[in-house]
Parts: C-alpha cells; sequence; structure tokens
C-alpha cells in the first residue's frame, strides 16, 4: 500500500463524515415545519440537533484534510467555495446553537435568530451542492464496507452523546433553552394572548376591514355565516407551535368543523378533504376524517381575537404547526381532492 493511501482514505471519509452530517441535519431540518405532534417532532428535533453538533466531532480530521490539501493543491483549484461553506456551517451551527439556548429573546437586525439560522442552513444547502460537485467525486464500492459502516455508527453515537450533554446541560443550569418543547420551540404567551407574537407566513400580511361573511360550500350548495354565527360554545386547548420558533397553549373558542358541517345537511363525500381560505388568499387543505378535531375559532382566552391572530375567525388545527392554522378565514369548502395534493408549505 502506498504511504498516502491511508490518509487519503482518512480524508475521504472524514469529507463524507461531514457530507451524511450535513444532508441529515437539512433534511430534519426542512421535515421540522411540517412536524407537530410530540414523538415525531421529538425524534426529528433530536436527529438535527445532533447532527449539526456532530460536525464538531469532525473537526479535528478535518483540520488535518485541509492542511493537507493546501500544501498538495495550492494553486491548482479556487478555494473560494471551501472557505465560504465553512464560514457558513460555522455560522448556522452558532445561530442553531443560539436559538436553542435563548429562544426567541435572541435576534440579529431586528430579525429573529430562528430566521436567521434557516437563511444560513438554505445558503450552505447551496454551496454544499456547488462544492460537491466542483469536488469531482464518485462513489465507490469501498464507501459501504463494514468498517466505514462501523466508524458512521460510532460517528451517530458520538454525535447523539455530545446532543444528550448539551441539554442535560440546559436543564441542570435552567437556562430557557431546557423548557423547549419537542419541537424546538419555547413559550411566548400561554394563557396571555397580548403577550403571544403577532406573526404570519412570509407571503402574507394582515388584512384591513373585518372580512365579511364566511362562505361555507358543500355539494355545491353556498351557505353565508356571520362570525357570531361560529360562536358555538365549543371549546378546545391547543398549543400554537409557530415555525417561528415559539408556541403558546390557549383556550380557544368556536364552533367544531365537524358541527358545522354536520348543520349544512350535505352529504359529504367518503376520503374527502376540506379547504380552508382566507381573505389574502392563503389557503390548506386537511382531510375531512379530521373535522372533529378542527375548530373555527372566534375567541381566545375568552376574549375575541385581535386582528393580528386572524379575528374574526381563524381555524384551530391541533398537533399541526402555525402555517396550518389559515387565518382571517373566509371560505371553508369541501373538495374531493386528497389533502395530501397540495404544496408540502403554502406557496402564496
Amino acid at each position: 500500500m502506498p504511504t498516502g493511501a491511508l490518509p487519503r482514505r482518512a480524508g475521504r471519509r472524514t469529507n463524507l463524515g461531514l457530507l451524511a452530517l450535513l444532508l441529515v441535519a437539512g433534511g430534519t431540518g426542512v421535515l421540522a415545519f411540517g412536524v407537530g405532534t410530540p414523538l415525531p417532532s421529538q425524534v426529528v428535533a433530536t436527529v438535527h440537533g445532533a447532527a449539526g453538533l456532530g460536525l464538531l466531532l469532525l473537526v479535528p480530521w478535518k483540520t488535518v484534510v485541509v492542511r493537507r490539501s493546501r500544501r498538495r493543491a495550492l494553486g491548482r483549484r479556487d478555494p473560494t467555495v471551501a472557505w465560504a461553506l465553512a464560514v457558513l456551517v460555522v455560522l448556522t451551527l452558532a445561530t442553531g446553537v443560539l436559538h436553542t439556548v435563548g429562544g426567541t429573546a435572541v435576534a440579529v437586525a431586528g430579525v429573529g435568530i430562528l430566521q436567521v439560522h434557516v437563511a444560513l442552513g438554505v445558503a450552505t444547502g447551496l454551496l454544499v451542492v456547488l462544492h460537491a460537485v466542483g469536488a469531482r467525486q464518485r462513489p465507490r464500492r469501498s464507501d459501504a464496507s463494514r468498517r466505514v459502516l462501523l466508524q458512521a455508527g460510532v460517528l451517530a453515537a458520538g454525535a447523539l452523546a455530545l446532543w444528550g450533554a448539551v441539554e442535560g446541560g440546559l436543564r441542570l443550569t435552567g437556562a430557557p433553552g431546557g423548557r423547549r418543547r419537542a419541537t424546538g420551540s419555547h413559550e411566548r404567551g400561554s394563557g396571555d394572548p397580548s403577550a403571544m407574537p403577532v406573526t404570519q407566513w412570509f407571503t402574507d400580511t394582515v388584512p384591513t376591514g373585518d372580512g365579511g361573511a364566511l362562505e361555507l360550500v358543500a355539494g355545491g350548495r353556498t351557505t353565508r355565516l356571520r362570525a357570531s354565527d361560529l360562536d358555538g360554545g365549543d371549546v378546545v386547548t391547543a398549543v400554537l407551535d409557530c415555525t417561528g420558533g415559539w408556541y403558546a397553549e390557549q383556550e380557544w373558542r368556536g364552533v367544531r368543523l365537524d358541527r358545522l358541517l354536520a348543520g349544512s345537511g350535505v352529504e359529504l363525500p367518503d376520503g374527502g378533504s376540506v379547504d380552508v381560505v382566507s381573505v389574502t388568499g392563503y389557503r390548506r387543505r386537511l382531510p375531512l376524517d379530521d373535522a372533529a378535531f378542527l375548530l373555527l375559532a372566534t375567541h381566545y382566552a375568552g376574549e375575541p381575537l385581535s386582528a393580528g391572530h386572524g379575528a374574526p375567525v381563524r381555524l384551530v388545527a391541533p398537533g399541526r404547526r402555525g402555517y396550518w392554522w389559515v387565518k382571517w378565514v373566509r371560505r371553508v369548502e369541501v373538495v374531493d381532492a386528497p389533502w395530501w395534493l397540495q404544496p408540502p408549505v403554502p406557496l402564496q
């Protein structure tokens, strides 16, 4: 075996490990936006955090690889992309840790630290693709050898151990990060709507005016309802978990969607869905089978909804992230199309 073969293999394995961790961190970061129920959220958040912290475990080996590469390939390849990628990875990791530790209290130029983290993550993903293409590396049979798989298992175990140590430290010190929800969100304004942040999807805006009557469309029939008609006395205590990194538990009052549809006297399709549309055009489609768990809310904590929180009517969708909770509801329409036949996140 040539004397440089082992270091070259070690360098390749280090790069493969970094790439795998970046892909896992990016994939789970995207997945975290869609998962709102406790156990799946905890799994996704754990894997995301462990993959990010796991990058630190490979820093010593990557440092050796970088020094060796600079001596061997000096002048043969522009290192700009590689160094830009390194900086972005460090900043992405740092902002993720800051959100974990400090939560929504941390901001950069008025922008929440989680939003900065997401933007940096997207930029990192683009540079990973560019760097990988520029490296012109091809998969090899040895990449899936027993030794490599064993090393991957050790890396995964180390990453999980590091994540567990950080989580334990946050709880022991009483830091805000130790009280995060399974999704990673920090508590803001539970039981106190006035302290709950006013946010909406980045393409949406708070409308002016009262929005007019709500239209219930089912079986070809359209029924117009006033907000007062929707205060049916149904009460649900549910957690609004925003993808902006905060959550709040409130008591919501209004009418359950299944009761509203039953009162329409229309036969509902089996396996159908329901489109919930805002006055702004924002919409989400949900399974009709979930109607018993969905609430069209007019009040929270005994008070009428504010404009910023969706007045006069908003959807309450327990177990789903905040972007499913459509504000300023203008139309509810029963459709035959499956609920999953829509973009995974709102595009309008």
